[in-house]
């Protein structure tokens, strides 16, 4: 197995953790349908079908496939995109950044280290402190409160 760092909100602090590493047919069996395309096939969900809009108290967004924790409740802001959006990630190390040439336009693709979960896409048309747009699939994240951490 190969282990990455990465930051433990709940430890307040980098770990080191193996990666996970599944086949498709593991994938497409451990999650639902809609998860399993935006999350292993790069898809994503309709604008406003997953958007967290009601979640307002303090929490972590987690990858859906890991549970790596990926964003502070703090950090989300309403972008008017019809996705989760938000202006920084709980740490650099939990994400990966790429270039996405689909569709024919150049974008960066946001996956999760630790699994490789498409996530969505960074844009820099976010609000201060980072100017960031991480625009996510709502069907790729889970919401868990602080007082369930």
């Amino acid at each position: 197995m190969t282990s990455i760092k990465i930051y433990d909100v709940k430890e307040n602090k980098i770990s080191m953790v193996d990666k996970v590493e599944k086949p498709d047919a593991e994938w497409k069996k451990l999650m639902s349908k809609k998860q399993y395309e935006i999350t292993t096939k790069n898809g994503t969900e309709a604008p406003g079908s997953a958007t967290f809009d009601n979640v307002h108290e303090a929490g972590i967004f987690k990858c859906v496939r890991c549970g790596t924790d990926l964003f502070r409740s703090s950090t989300k802001f309403e972008s008017g995109t019809g996705w989760p959006s938000f202006y920084d990630p709980v740490s650099t190390l939990n994400v990966v950044e790429q270039q996405d040439k689909s569709f024919g336009m150049v974008r960066t693709e946001v996956l999760c280290a630790r699994c490789g979960s498409h996530l969505g896409h960074v844009f820099d048309d976010g609000p201060k402190p980072t100017g960031k747009r991480f625009c996510m699939n709502g069907f790729a994240l889970k919401f868990v409160p602080e007082r369930e951490l």
